[in-house]
């Protein structure tokens, strides 16, 4: 842009998103929330260039939209929500789960709308969307920090976009032909070089400032799906419904193997390594001999420590909505892929439910953070503290329904 936004030869994607935070500031266009560093930017005119969607065809064709939630696309969910769409907007950071719907109370004004397209409103005013929603998104709108009009786009750094994308790939969310538009201020329209881009990188198809709207007829291909070998154990733990889509993923026989999981081979000999190999060789025709019919319930206890009943500080983890059609070989799997691995497995499929024992209460805890959002047979299982734990690690099969 002549006169705005001046990129050194050899710039970085960090040299852009400094450049272009720094001139937003610098020449007053930044609007709340401020400073608009490291974060997506709100500018002056982005409720005006949020308007240029009601002149799209692929909006006027949408019934589903995912509108990211930062404060520049706040007009966009407003019209999107005007115009009787369905409203998708990605769970911050992915924490509790990939989207939230908007459910606008039955004959919502239009100030209740707008309330609706608030961060508060979309706390107030939403329902999750798990992986077995089905949802079908017909248009994709996401913020940006800088975006070329060849298409290429770059964020604030923290990935979250181009993994929403993956993710919604690999739930089958959306189409190679999905639209993907970007809502920002001309000065954040850029020359960014090619070879900044990864194969990761998600690119738009329309750009919409204050003043123009800009068909980018990007060639560059979007990601086709999560590529796992980029993906870290640390960044698995931060997005519990990458666990899923990750165990799904491996049960249809894709490679999805992480970036640091070589490491693992270093710790292969140690006590918790031990322990789930224990589990793995408990899921094979052997561990059909401890298993007991039990009035109704199919109780098969796994125990994988002979001093389990003494040890006084067993705390249990409850798992519920199972669904009929999965085995406990399956539960177990996903149980070591997780690294949730516990001292004792009480499973009761016929109830659609299970318990786990763990050492403690710290380790407990640490296995529901790690499972929560997984999904087994199509159904998001409830994983939780046990309501009534006992002490020497006994069970209560009867504590929760």
């Amino acid at each position: 842009m002549e006169g705005g936004v001046r990129l050194r030869a050899g710039a970085s994607k960090q040299d852009v998103r400094e450049k272009v935070w720094d001139y937003l500031e610098a020449s007053g266009l930044a609007a709340f929330p401020r400073p608009v560093h490291r974060r997506i930017p709100n500018f002056q005119g982005a409720s005006h260039a949020a308007t240029r969607l009601l002149g799209l065809q692929e909006f006027k064709a949408a019934n589903t939209v995912k509108i990211n939630p930062d404060a520049p696309q706040k007009n966009a969910r407003f019209l999107t929500l005007e115009a009787r769409k369905t409203l998708l907007v990605p769970t911050p950071r992915l924490r509790t789960g990939l989207f939230n719907k908007i459910v606008p109370p039955s004959g919502a004004t239009k100030e209740i709308l707008r309330i609706c397209a608030t961060s508060q409103g979309i706390k107030e005013y939403s329902v999750p969307v798990g992986l077995d929603g089905k949802a079908r998104v017909d248009l994709v709108v996401v913020g940006s920090v800088a975006v070329s009009e060849k298409g290429w786009r770059i964020g604030k750094g923290e990935g979250y976009a181009d993994m929403e994308y993956a993710m919604m790939v690999s739930m089958g969310a959306v189409q190679e032909d999905t639209p993907v538009i970007t809502i920002v201020h001309d000065c954040q329209v850029v020359d960014i070089a090619e070879e900044l881009l990864d194969d990761h990188d998600l690119t738009v198809d329309y750009i919409l400032t204050p003043t123009r709207t800009v068909k980018t007829n990007c060639k560059r291909p979007k990601p086709q799906g999560i590529i796992w070998h980029k993906v870290s154990y640390e960044m698995l733990e931060k997005i519990p419904i990458l666990k899923s889509l990750r165990h799904r993923e491996k049960q249809t026989g894709k490679d999805v193997t992480l970036q640091d999981e070589h490491s693992d081979l270093a710790n292969a000999n140690t006590p918790a390594a031990l322990n789930e190999k224990a589990m793995a060789e408990n899921t094979g025709p052997q561990a059909a001999m401890g298993s007991a019919q039990v009035g109704q319930h199919y109780v098969e206890s796994v125990s994988l420590s002979p001093r389990l009943g003494g040890s006084g500080m067993i705390t249990t983890v409850y798992v519920g909505n199972i669904p009929p059609s999965v085995r406990v070989s399956e539960l177990k799997c996903a149980l070591r892929e997780f690294h949730a691995t516990p001292l004792r497995l009480n499973w009761q499929g016929a109830q659609h439910r299970a318990f786990l024992d763990y050492k403690d209460k710290a380790t407990a805890e640490s296995a529901v953070s790690s499972l929560k959002g997984l999904s087994l047979g199509g159904n998001t299982l409830r994983v939780e503290l046990a309501k009534n734990q006992r002490n020497k690690g006994q069970v209560e099969i009867n504590s929760q329904k």
